[in-house]
């Protein structure tokens, strides 16, 4: 899997700039990092670190949403492994996404477990703030079961349940 990483034209080796990743949308299913090239480039442009982070869909790679979300979270761990080769406060990393990658997004700060085998668990998965465009918040397995098979895994990957004082600052936006 890849990850696009936008730079700001103006950045410097010594510098640490704020960063957010990208998951974009698809229902699990499908879709494409190009859903959100145009919110990177502006971003970076702004002088943020942009990120577009491809993860394992259904249509491609025959999972199920909880190895969708098991790639978010080494998404976000990779990026603050890596924060120093790319100039990034690893203070200051956001998560962003749409529909089913804004569910993503969200379970990266707020849902235990789903950990790729052999992560390095003490290099944080929780982003600082969360960016969510209509959000799948809450799982059910009636509407989906071919992603989520039991009620026991839409309980446990669905983010609105964990909400607490811990939970990062967050902007929902809903709508066109």
């Amino acid at each position: 899997l890849e990850m696009q990483i936008h730079l700001p034209y103006d950045l410097q080796p010594d510098q640490r700039r704020p960063a957010i990743v990208f998951f974009f949308g698809g229902g699990w299913r499908g879709g494409t990092t190009r859903q959100f090239a145009r919110q990177a480039t502006y971003l970076a442009s702004k002088g943020m670190i942009a990120a577009i982070a491809d993860y394992r869909v259904k249509s491609r790679h025959g999972v199920t949403v909880d190895a969708c979300v098991e790639d978010a979270k080494s998404a976000m761990r990779w990026l603050r492994q890596h924060a120093g080769e790319l100039c990034i406060d690893p203070a200051r990393l956001g998560a962003s996404g749409g529909s089913a990658g804004a569910h993503m997004a969200a379970c990266t700060a707020l849902v235990e477990g789903f950990e790729a085998e052999g992560e390095d668990r003490s290099i944080p998965c929780r982003p600082d703030a969360l960016l969510l465009y209509n959000p799948v918040l809450q799982v059910l397995p009636r509407h989906i079961p071919e992603m989520v098979p039991t009620a026991e895994m839409g309980e446990r990957i669905s983010p609105v349940r964990f909400v607490d004082e811990r939970t990062p600052p967050t902007l929902l936006i809903y709508g066109t």
